[in-house]
């Protein structure tokens, strides 16, 4: 008979061999999904043997990327929305406050083909006129401000890798003065994270465009597209006073301050802590700007002194005679809020400072492991082409591919498999519509990918959202796309005028000849290089 302490020897064995069978039987489980939560693999034998998911996963049903609803938009109704709600209004709409000032003339820019990464990734265009190719020759020989929307979601929060491309366009096209730091909401709980304008805002009460249905109803129908809102109490303020975080950001000439007053108010605008003036605006339901024009303008406020009842605040541009770059970035968003803003406040605002650029970045909110099929989110992104065409008329539009992404599996951190998909589905968009496309994750990836950026501290450990430094590595990427356009562009114009100047030397040539002969005719025509009659 054996003993107890060799009888619980063998039951510890036989219990080993049993926990090893079991968890070596749950690694050949494929992934599961529970709810919208994605399990992954459970592999203890990942150092001996790996599992090729691609295959469960496709196999599997495909989960709800997105609700429906949430991209329904009736375009021919924005169409007449926006010709009925912004025809000539019996009110005034903009209010002006302009010092004199003296600036030296615009001068035709010459770009540098010097780039700022080693791997140009390159803009694709399926337009056909060219859009991208005609907003270079723009930045090349405007002789006004050139200005960008650059719609977004968290990727870009803050002014992140918006702050490095404005840096380096009015760097390289802005001229002298020039500058500003573009859009800033009157007030925002985010405020404090955005490091390119300091924002003081007392008395607001602010809604963002993701919670709208907690929105009073005037003011949910009311959103732009910046995402946010902001309701005055009795004498609420807003100070923004640039900062030095980016080159240029302190040479502000121009500003103009955006609102919507439905009754009789009253506003005060302060200059550089210094100068006030009072307005008086008249009620009516179009949006208002305050333009403010100014040698220097450090800082500017704006207080409502009275009807502050239905009165909306929207924020403040800040520009120069340069590239006005403008950051729209709504934390969630997938590009459904577009639809959810109000197209005629949306095309009011870009008849004040009409836009160049359109930027689209999205598709990081949509994305996920293992899916592999984002056709029909493509086609909402053609929706979104359309709107943005519809709101802001003339404007060239430039879709992103979404960004590099990592996630942990059982060797590691590794790209995102779902990646090549969604950016074939937004490639797809832009063609379709004849937009522009520029594939994110190339860009980021020829600098060695989202594992780079974390180690290298461009990146949160998350995987996924870049930082300030990852942000500036981004943009000059997406710089050198729009740069090496415009050098192409620069360089084609120089060559149809060195054709031009060719063919006038050769016809100036022939009328001497033709005078000549003239005055003397006796002077045959093969001497003169006449052609013969």
């Amino acid at each position: 008979m054996s003993s107890p302490e060799k009888e619980y020897i063998h039951r510890t064995w036989l219990a080993a061999a049993a926990l090893i069978a079991v968890l070596v039987a749950v690694s050949f489980i494929p992934p599961q999904s529970i709810g919208e939560i994605r399990l992954r693999r459970a592999n203890i034998l990942s150092d001996l043997m790996t599992f090729d998911d691609s295959a469960a996963a496709e196999a599997s049903a495909t989960p709800e990327l997105y609700d429906e609803e949430e991209f329904r938009i009736d375009l021919e109704e924005v169409a007449s929305r926006i010709e009925a709600d912004t025809t000539p209004r019996e009110v005034p709409t903009t209010f002006e406050w302009r010092l004199p000032a003296e600036f030296a003339p615009y001068e035709l820019r010459e770009p540098d083909s010097a780039r700022w990464v080693p791997t140009l990734t390159p803009i694709e265009d399926y337009s056909d006129s060219g859009a991208i190719r005609a907003f270079c020759d723009t930045l090349l020989q405007a002789r006004r401000p050139v200005r960008i929307a650059f719609l977004g979601d968290s990727f870009v929060e803050g002014d992140i890798l918006t702050a490095d491309l404005r840096e380096r366009l009015q760097t390289a096209f802005g001229g002298r003065p020039g500058g500003g730091t573009g859009f800033a909401p009157m007030a925002s709980p985010l405020t404090a994270f955005r490091r390119t304008v300091k924002t003081q805002s007392k008395g607001w009460t602010t809604y963002n465009i993701m919670q709208r249905k907690s929105a009073p109803d005037f003011l949910r129908e009311r959103f732009y597209v910046s995402g946010w809102v902001s309701q005055p109490a009795a004498g609420a303020s807003t100070r923004w006073e640039n900062t030095d975080y980016r080159e240029r950001l302190d040479e502000c000439t121009d500003a103009r301050i955006l609102f919507l007053s439905p009754h009789d108010s009253r506003v005060e605008v302060t200059l550089n802590d210094t100068l006030r003036r009072e307005f008086g605006v008249p009620g009516d339901a179009s949006v208002r700007q305050i333009a403010v024009s100014a040698p220097h303008i450090h800082s500017l406020g704006f207080r409502v002194l009275s009807g502050p009842e239905q009165f909306i605040g929207y924020g403040a541009i800040f520009e120069g005679r340069g590239v006005v770059v403008d950051n729209y970035s709504i934390r969630s968003n997938n590009g459904q809020a577009m639809f959810w803003t109000n197209p005629s406040v949306n095309a009011r605002i870009h008849s004040f400072a009409p836009y160049d650029l359109v930027i689209l970045q999205y598709g990081l909110n949509i994305m996920q492991a293992g899916v592999k099929s984002y056709r029909g989110y493509a086609t909402q992104i053609e929706k979104m082409v359309a709107y943005v065409r519809q709101c802001f008329p003339g404007a060239a539009v430039l879709v992103l591919g979404v960004s590099d992404r990592s996630v942990k599996t059982d060797a590691g951190f590794e790209p995102m498999d779902a990646i090549p998909y969604m950016l074939e589905s937004q490639r797809s968009a832009a063609r379709n519509t004849g937009a522009a496309f520029w594939p994110t994750s190339d860009a980021m990836r020829a600098q060695g990918g989202m594992a780079e950026f974390v180690r290298n501290g461009w990146a949160g450990k998350d995987y996924t959202h870049i930082n300030y430094a990852g942000g500036r590595r981004v943009a000059w990427a997406l710089f050198d796309a729009l740069n090496a356009e415009a050098c192409r562009a620069y360089a084609e114009r120089r060559a149809a005028e060195l054709r031009r100047a060719k063919a006038a030397e050769v016809m100036d040539s022939l009328q001497r000849a033709r005078i000549e002969h003239e005055l003397f005719p006796s002077v045959g025509s093969e001497t003169l290089n006449l052609p013969r009659p």
